[in-house]
């Protein structure tokens, strides 16, 4: 029964990860347009966070092998509570500069909190693996609709403007330490610490992998740019933000809903074609934003951009068991 206790600490922490992604997406570029300087800066936070994801996806994963998932997990919580204070520092004396420097670490709590569903999987017996990954999908789901609708309340609940709704991104992230810390995943031993898999640079020369890459790459490049650009769009378009978070809700359960069952559709129809499907979705939901700006037409854009994005190439178990980083 232990690892039913993990799978559901760690679906909840899934969806306090999502939680605060999703409020950061909605309100930091909203922000930044009231602090910078420079109105074309107003997205930079998001980039920073999207950066400080990137440069600290490795580091977490070669961190969890040496230490431990808990260990991990609660590291990344801390340095999202420091990312969420650092931001409502910002908040406070309006600084552009502060705001973006706090979304990095941030973005490193992302980087830590994206190892949760192999952490499921890890933990589940053989017959649990699939309902692990269900239920950890299913805590995103929930964290992607709960994350608009704080900061819809938080907003203006305290003076400036979103401070109440960085206080909220704290508590979430204490929350998910404490929830991290409950979790009893046994590290690994010292010999399975020093195995070697299958360098990555024989990894990287397959054209399988480049194909992978490159078509995630303009999956993450399209859903990025939409996301980013939707909150500004909508507020300029004179939409309430109520209409923000109700379009935000939906576009995170399209990206994660149909993860029940787009691997049955890979088997069935093979990757490339799922692959294929995605892209025409993703080139359909672009013309629908170049087509209008009702509130209906940010909304097929935004569901058809996350059904788009959950179509796009997902790691093969083969590739997951061989590198080193991604078996930690």
């Amino acid at each position: 029964m232990n690892h039913r206790k993990n799978i559901a600490l760690l679906a909840t922490a899934q969806a306090l990860l999502l939680t605060n992604g999703i409020m950061l997406i909605a309100i930091n570029g909203l922000l930044g347009l009231q602090l910078a300087t420079d109105k074309r800066l107003a997205t930079l936070p998001l980039t920073t966070y999207v950066i400080g994801g990137a440069l600290a996806t490795l580091p977490a994963a070669f961190f969890m092998k040496r230490y431990g998932r808990r260990a991990g997990f609660m590291l990344g919580a801390g340095i999202g509570m420091l990312g969420a204070l650092i931001a409502a520092v910002a908040v406070s004396i309006g600084s552009f500069w502060l705001l973006c420097f706090g979304t990095v670490f941030a973005g490193i709590y992302n980087a830590f909190g994206q190892q949760y569903r192999y952490a499921a999987a890890d933990a589940a017996t053989l017959d649990w693996k699939s309902k692990a990954i269900s239920f950890t999908l299913a805590g995103g789901i929930l964290g992607g609709v709960i994350g608009p609708e704080v900061g819809k309340l938080t907003r203006t609940l305290l003076e400036p403007t979103y401070l109440a709704s960085y206080g909220a991104l704290i508590g979430f992230a204490a929350l998910s330490m404490l929830i991290a810390s409950r979790l009893d995943i046994p590290p690994l031993s010292v010999s399975e610490q020093k195995a070697i898999g299958r360098p990555l640079h024989q990894i990287a020369r397959q054209p399988a992998f480049v194909v992978a890459v490159l078509a995630a790459a303009c999956g993450y490049g399209v859903m990025n740019l939409l996301m980013t650009a939707t909150p500004l769009a909508m507020d300029i378009c004179g939409l309430p933000f109520a209409d923000t978070a109700f379009i935000l809700q939906w576009h995170v359960i399209a990206m994660f809903a149909p993860s029940f069952f787009t691997g049955g559709l890979i088997k069935r129809f093979g990757v490339l074609n799922i692959l294929f499907v995605g892209a025409g979705l993703m080139f359909i939901c672009i013309g629908i934003a170049l087509s209008g700006i009702t509130l209906m037409h940010f909304w097929w854009a935004l569901v058809l951009l996350g059904v788009g994005w959950n179509f796009r190439p997902r790691c093969r178990a083969p590739m997951i068991s061989s590198c080193s980083a991604c078996r930690a």
